[in-house]
């Protein structure tokens, strides 16, 4: 394409603290509609905000986490602006002195490889209540739940390119958040959500006018968003027209975008630091007790499962979460390079596969790391092909048994005796004479039918490797 797209991203992640960011009231999500709103998440007069302590530190762990700057000394701000489910008619936010300053999140990009994408910062805010429409006839009903429910809002560069990789990164943010146990991560439930701010521009042209996409809260939503606001914006560019700076909706239904209202900008919020908050001073002896409680992160899990010959893209996949990373941990251990790509395919292909089958977290895996070792080197040593290895995994997930067990049972040994399956190979040759005559002829389709006639009159178990080569002996190429 003749344009190129700028993607930054501003996630929200809900922070996993009991209570709220300024006042005692609990954020356990479901609650009847204004149950859990207390006075000073209303900002009644004489109410005053105090910091809970558990949310920041739930922060200093993230920006650790990112290799980011920790800022000793940061400020709270009041955002001024009206909607009818923020109750103070302001949000307690951070502007000019967050607490979190840079930092970086390494993705598998699909077109350009491994790349760092920059944050520019992370700073702690309250969250708004909730606009009810669906319920109320010609009205909206308010709930007010969720008003000061800490948030974590990370703000990247706009350093991503294609829908693709924004979704990356979100997926990668996503994990980094769970594992360190910051957020649950739950999107439906509202816990992570990402605006995405998308514009286009021709090659080496200053940048575009950006629209920021609200509140998405699925993967396969925000891939979509994307997609079709760039496509929107290179086709008004194309046609003469101008792109407004706004805030705009993504409707799911119809996979489209549109405008909500034009696009603030900072000076429109009239910040000031609130003089109910003092300055947040953080220690050192903070930030170390801190940094000694992080468990190992994702990138040192991708590091050392690329260093057991998994490629950047296998290794990524494989920390996903904290608890595919153990379980894969515990199935790669003990077994040599040659073996560990092939395992890792088993844990990301049947086994996610049946995982999602069955809507099972991996940690509730009917195959064990042990079980899906053993099928593996069964698989390498000959002793089944990849194919019946297949049946014995969906028998060991039904409780059927070890691999071991199954294959003998149901005698599903590969056939790698040459002169048995050299009996098999003839009777398909004198059975598919046409077949035969195509391959000789020249075309290679014919061998691969031919291949598959063998595998079938095996039931699978002859060994692919010998049916290639004992095949291509006996038919050899005449012409």
């Amino acid at each position: 394409m003749n344009w190129e797209i700028v993607i930054g991203l501003e996630t929200h992640a809900q922070l996993s603290t009991q209570s709220k960011i300024f006042s005692p009231a609990p954020t356990a999500f479901g609650a009847e509609p204004n149950t859990q709103a207390s006075v000073i998440d209303l900002a009644l007069p004489g109410s005053l905000p105090v910091l809970n302590k558990g949310a920041v530190e739930r922060a200093i762990r993230f920006g650790l986490a990112i290799g980011a700057t920790i800022n000793r000394r940061s400020i709270f701000a009041r955002k001024n602006y009206f909607y009818p489910d923020l109750p103070k008619g302001y949000q307690i936010s951070q502007y000019e002195i967050p607490i979190v300053h840079g930092g970086k999140i390494p993705i598998v990009s699909p077109t350009r490889g491994e790349i760092d994408i920059q944050l520019t910062r992370a700073h702690l805010e309250e969250d708004a209540g909730k606009s009810l429409h669906e319920d109320f006839q010609g009205m909206t009903g308010i709930d007010l739940n969720r008003a000061g429910t800490p948030l974590l809002e990370i703000v990247s560069e706009p350093d991503m390119s294609s829908a693709e990789e924004a979704v990356a990164y979100a997926r990668t943010l996503h994990s980094l958040v769970r594992w360190i146990g910051i957020c649950d991560g739950n999107m439906q439930e509202g816990s992570f959500r990402c605006d995405a701010n998308v514009s286009v521009r021709r090659p080496g042209a200053p940048l575009g006018t950006r629209r920021e996409i609200k509140n998405l809260n699925s993967f396969r939503f925000l891939q979509q968003a994307i997609e079709y606001e760039v496509k929107w914006q290179i086709e008004t560019l194309e046609d003469g027209g101008k792109i407004q700076q706004a805030t705009v909706l993504f409707d799911p239904d119809s996979g489209e975008t549109r405008m909500m209202r034009t696009k603030e900008d900072a000076h429109d919020y009239r910040y000031f630091p609130d003089p109910d908050l003092l300055p947040l001073e953080i220690s050192e002896e903070w930030i170390a007790r801190v940094r000694a409680g992080l468990p190992a992160l994702p990138k040192d899990k991708r590091e050392e499962f690329i260093g057991l010959g998994l490629t950047p893209y296998q290794a990524s996949q494989l920390v996903i979460s904290k608890e595919t990373a153990n379980f894969s941990s515990a199935t790669l251990m003990g077994v040599g390079t040659a073996a560990t790509p092939q395992l890792a395919n088993w844990i990301t292909g049947p086994l996610s596969a049946k995982l999602n089958e069955e809507n099972l977290e991996i940690d509730g895996s009917k195959v064990s790391p042990e079980q899906l070792r053993a099928l593996a080197l069964r698989i390498s040593d000959g002793t089944i092909s990849g194919k019946i290895a297949r049946d014995v995994f969906d028998a060991i997930w039904a409780g059927e048994g070890s691999a071991d067990e199954i294959i003998e049972r149901k005698g599903l040994k590969q056939i790698s005796d040459s002169g048995e399956i050299g009996k098999i190979v003839d009777a398909v040759i004198s059975a598919n004479a046409q077949q035969v005559s195509d391959y000789r002829g020249g075309k290679e389709k014919a061998f691969q039918s031919l291949v598959g006639q063998v595998m079938k009159a095996s039931k699978g178990k002859a060994n692919p490797a010998q049916v290639n080569e004992i095949l291509k002996e006996k038919l050899g190429r005449q012409g």
